[in-house]
């Protein structure tokens, strides 16, 4: 590459990863706050945990703001270049469009691979690791169900107090279950420990007593030496035992196990998600090229190209909002599939022909029509 071919992708690239980075930032603040009573409060866990989601949700929002952000960057950048005349030298030095355009092209190709690399491998896997920290948070929640000298009460109708607790072990625990009115149960017993049976979260009981009011007012007590009280209905962990569309690898999504119930109901929304995979990458360079087309497509102007760009931006956002609708129909018609990769491809096509190509043929025509105009000019 040149100098000013450098200088442009330079600018460029930094331009994108400050956008990226900080439309990201953003939106991990946005959606964190509603994570943090999920994550942090509600199953008591620690900032790094927040922390800990926050970056396993990252690869997705990056995802789906890097053809956006590409678009701004390269428009923004190639306004700067070109108000301040850098782009008229470098043509009037004999640089092609291509030649001024191809940097940008060069960056939208290597924002596309990456893209596809984070959608085939990075955020299928950070996305199972993230469905994983949150099951495990809300499993955990089993070991902090008791708090040593303190009265515990949760939603679904447990209350608990432990009278000291060591690690997974409780000495003398408390624990009244009154989910059903009708049938109120509590449970005093000498120790208990924190224990999973069959996957669900459970405290075994030690030596203790089993205390039920009846509905005529007899109280029943029944003496046990070891007895379980499963805690599966104070934690959700449904979405462990489902991998969503998300979490699926490539193969998953065309391949799905047909036996499995969830993949039998959704296989046409599983193979939709795993072309947009493939397709979405190629938004980066329909958005580059777009966006060269508003800056560079038209005559010089010192007033600027905020109605071009604008106008671009409008159909960058279109095109965006097209692909989204593409997938959900294709979710519904597997036949639309071809759809996704249809738009970023005809935007391709048309940009570069009208850029590129279509400049290429006017000159020629000059070219030869110019003897003919020279035998006729002089008598």
């Amino acid at each position: 590459m040149s100098g000013f071919q450098r200088y442009l992708f330079r600018n460029v690239l930094r331009t994108l990863i400050a956008i990226v980075g900080g439309l990201a930032l953003i939106a991990l603040l946005t959606q964190g706050l509603s994570q943090i009573q999920d994550t942090i409060v509600q199953n008591r866990q620690s900032m790094l945990a927040f922390l800990w989601v926050s970056v396993l949700a990252t690869p997705q929002i990056v995802s789906l703001l890097m053809p956006i952000a590409l678009f701004i960057a390269t428009a923004a950048a190639l306004n700067v270049a070109h108000r301040e005349n850098e782009v008229v030298v470098a043509q009037s030095s004999g640089m092609s469009n291509w030649q001024v355009a191809s940097p940008i092209l060069r960056l939208a190709t290597l924002a596309a691979i990456i893209h596809l690399g984070m959608n085939l491998w990075i955020a299928p896997t950070a996305s199972r690791e993230l469905r994983t920290t949150l099951t495990t948070a809300s499993t955990n929640l089993a070991s902090t169900l008791v708090r040593e000298g303190t009265f515990m009460t949760y939603n679904n109708g447990l209350t608990t107090f432990a009278g000291k607790v060591t690690n997974s072990d409780i000495t003398f625990l408390v624990a009244n279950d009154s989910r059903n009115p009708k049938n109120e149960v509590t449970y005093i017993a000498k120790s208990a420990f924190v224990s999973d049976i069959e996957g669900k979260p459970a405290l075994v009981l030690r030596d203790g007593q089993r205390q039920t009011l009846r509905t005529n007012g007899a109280l029943e007590s029944l003496s046990f030496q070891q007895s379980p009280l499963e805690l599966g209905a104070f934690v959700n962990d449904q979405k462990a035992v489902i991998l969503e569309e998300s979490d699926r690898y490539l193969p998953e999504l065309f391949y799905p196990d047909m036996t499995n119930y969830y993949d039998n109901r959704n296989v046409d929304s599983l193979l939709a998600e795993g072309h947009a995979r493939i397709a979405t990458p190629l938004l980066n360079i329909a958005m580059a090229m777009i966006a060269i087309f508003a800056v560079l497509g038209g005559d010089f102007s010192r007033r600027g190209y905020a109605i071009r760009i604008a106008a671009a931006s409008g159909g960058a956002l279109v095109l965006r909002l097209a692909g989204f609708w593409a997938t959900s129909a294709a979710a519904k018609e597997p036949s639309l599939n071809a759809v996704q990769y249809g738009l970023p491809i005809v935007v391709i096509i048309v940009i570069g022909f009208m850029f590129f190509v279509q400049p290429i043929l006017k000159r020629r025509r000059i070219v030869m029509r110019a003897p003919a105009r020279e035998l006729v000019g002089p008598t």
